[in-house]
């Protein structure tokens, strides 16, 4: 796979923090489930229609229907999410067919091989299983995926999909609320009564409906949600059913207690809707810490326009930084245009193990926070990263990651790695920073770092740093070196040529070779740390005749020294010289143990 520049994300979202009253507090909750209760039966209706057109998808009819029930932006906004919800559910589904097909195909090919043994296919070796036991269980796997294939495969061809609003897994904890309540067992009828309240207050939440889009010429950039860059004043456009009950504005609006205020990004926003370019807005709650939370996006390119991608010839002619992405943990260096470390390596902490998700959400923009600010101060143009995708190894794992406790836990290490997160993060806060990422072919990478650049950043940083480095720096040089275009490999010490690469020719005996001079007609003065050119030859070995010829032996490469035989005298090398300095002049000479 070629590097590439990843596409820098096409849109913004910010978010803020809402101080509710009481009084505010009710009326969104209110709003909130009116408009979920419409926006869930919207979709019902749209998951009925199956696969159909976008022209048959009755929208028109949908949204009047539901104007009447709440406004028709309201209806608008509906419409719109439900097309969307139905469109991944497709693709969901989609994916879900090739995973199990996958699956199916791994654990097929391992069946075919007798348990206990291995066969060569190709390039590859499929391994049967460790006996008969397992490969039992394996046959009944394989019958229970044949079989969710073939019922995903027909909901396919009917058009269906299983969208759950707020969530399968909060869905699921419901069937097990009582097994999974914490506290001794059994529960009173208190306790049961407070887990009931907690699991309802938080599916309220996120079946609740606030979601405005935003309207190009409209005051503010939204007509349904407005908000004065001046004072922060928040105005709602409140459904036709509670206008009676809780407007306090002209027009059937409700004016909040609170303001808003963006830290984050604040002077954009503000000048985009006083423009009235079209700005959506996104209100939630979050039971968990009693907090309601106001976000703001809009799109960063014209609709129809791509998205300005600087060229990798462009990035190339400046620093990089690549980084490394591991279980636990980020490896960065700093590369020149040239593909040569810089400076010392970093180790960027990321323990997201067993952590809530707004914790690991916090420490994934840390880390990535902590890259950007290193490659500015730097001055580099772009971060270069592995295009990893676990997608695969986590469908056909059990199948291609090892087996017992030792597969669990490389599983476990590879679920753990966050590389959708971390890549979408980067990308969205590296172009915001104005810098660019660079994803290259994973292949290899630790391998070959550990092979041909380990030992070398070692010697290098011995004595210029205390960090120590790793297989991961050296992987993270292989990533740089591919961003900019060189080889992954380390070029070796010492000269190029070699007799077995170039001709031989006929040499006279004491006669100045233009490498040995440091002037036009000026022989090279000896030294003792770089002894003359020593001329060695030897009979050349003819099929007919006793013409007697002469072979050069040129120096070689260290760790590549002509085979010892009667036609080849080896020459002195690099090697050489270091036992001629260390005191043993003979095997210098001679080549040969005296």
């Amino acid at each position: 796979m070629a590097p590439f520049v990843v596409a820098p994300p096409s849109g913004c979202r910010i978010r803020t923090r809402l101080h509710l009253s009481p009084t505010d507090a009710v009326v969104l909750r209110a709003v909130g489930e009116h408009l979920g209760a419409l926006a869930g039966a919207d979709l019902a209706a749209r998951v009925r229609m199956g696969n159909v057109p976008a022209a048959n998808t009755r929208r028109a009819e949908r949204k009047k229907a539901l104007t009447s029930q709440s406004s028709s932006r309201w209806a608008g906004a509906i419409t719109r999410t439900s097309e969307d919800q139905y469109q991944l559910g497709r693709r969901a589904l989609n994916a879900r067919i090739g995973s199990l097909r996958r699956a199916i195909s791994a654990i097929e090919a391992r069946l075919a091989v007798p348990p206990g043994t291995s066969v060569r296919r190709g390039r590859k070796t499929v391994r049967g299983y460790a006996d008969h036991a397992e490969r039992r269980a394996k046959q009944q796997r394989l019958q229970i995926l044949k079989g969710d294939l073939r019922q995903a495969v027909r909901e396919r061809d009917r058009g269906r999909v299983r969208v759950t609003r707020g969530g399968r897994r909060l869905l699921n904890s419901r069937h097990h609320l009582y097994d999974n309540a914490p506290g001794p067992k059994p529960l009173s009828e208190a306790a049961w009564q407070a887990e009931l309240g907690g699991w309802d207050e938080e599916w309220s939440a996120r079946w609740m409906f606030l979601t405005a889009d935003g309207e190009a010429g409209a005051p503010f950039g939204n007509y349904t949600i407005s908000i004065n860059p001046t004072d922060g004043a928040i105005a709602l456009v409140l459904p036709e059913p509670l206008r009676q009950k809780y407007a306090n504005a002209p027009r059937g609006r409700y004016l909040l207690d609170a303001a808003a205020l963006f830290t984050h990004r604040g002077e954009q926003w503000a000048d985009r809707i006083t423009s009235g370019a079209p700005v959506r807005y996104d209100i939630t709650y979050d039971p968990g810490r009693g907090r309601w939370y106001l976000d703001a996006s809009w799109s960063t390119v014209k609709k129809g326009q791509p998205v300005p991608i600087p060229t990798l010839d462009t990035l190339r002619e400046h620093r990089v930084l690549a980084v490394d992405v591991n279980a636990g943990h980020l490896a960065a260096w700093i590369l020149d245009p040239h593909g040569n470390p810089v400076g010392t390596p970093r180790t960027v902490p990321l323990e997201l193990a067993g952590l809530p998700a707004p914790t690991r959400d916090a420490r994934l923009r840390e880390a990535v926070s902590q890259l950007i600010h290193l490659a500015q101060l730097h001055a580099c143009a772009a971060l270069v990263i592995e295009d990893l995708d676990f997608a695969d190894a986590r469908t056909t794992g059990r199948e291609k990651l090892g087996r017992g406790r030792r597969g669990k836990t490389f599983r476990r290490t590879v679920a753990g790695i966050p590389t959708a997160k971390f890549r979408d993060r980067l990308t969205g806060m590296a172009h915001h920073a104005g810098l660019s990422v660079i994803a290259v072919d994973p292949a290899y990478t630790s391998k070959w770092g550990a092979q041909h650049w380990l030992n070398p950043l070692k010697e290098q940083t011995s004595t210029s740093t205390t960090t120590t480095v790793t297989g991961h720096h050296a992987a993270a040089v292989v990533v740089g070196r591919r961003g900019l275009g060189c080889t992954a490999r380390r070029r070796k010490d010492g000269p190029r040529q070699t007799p077995a690469t170039h001709a031989v020719g006929r040499v006279e005996v004491g006669a100045v070779r233009p490498e040995d001079r440091t002037g036009p007609a000026v022989p090279a003065a000896p030294s003792h740390r770089s002894p003359g050119r020593m001329e060695r030859t030897a009979p050349v070995r003819t099929t007919r005749g006793t013409t007697p010829g002469v072979r050069q032996t040129r120096t070689r490469p260290p760790g590549k020294h002509p085979p010892h035989g009667p036609t080849t005298v080896r020459g002195p090398s690099i090697h050489d010289q270091q036992l001629e300095l260390f005191g043993m002049p003979e095997t210098a000479e001679t080549g040969q143990s005296t």
